[in-house]
């Protein structure tokens, strides 16, 4: 994995990490209060799988 790439992987897991702390557990996952806390955490996620995406891809184009 490329260096580009795992700045952006220790990124995604902090902003995930934090969304998780942020949440109140309390009430419902879904209310107005933790709404934006889960918004933030799934774009996270899709930054994760796209992140794992491209480098596949970097290294199907890459000749042996």
């Amino acid at each position: 994995m490329q260096k580009f790439y795992k700045v952006f992987l220790v990124v995604f897991i902090v902003f995930i990490a934090i969304n998780i702390y942020a949440l109140d557990w309390q009430s419902d996952i879904l209310s107005e209060d933790n709404l934006k806390f889960v918004f933030s955490a799934a774009s996270a996620v899709i930054g994760l799988i796209l992140l794992f995406v491209m480098n596949t891809w970097s290294k199907i184009g890459v000749k042996k």
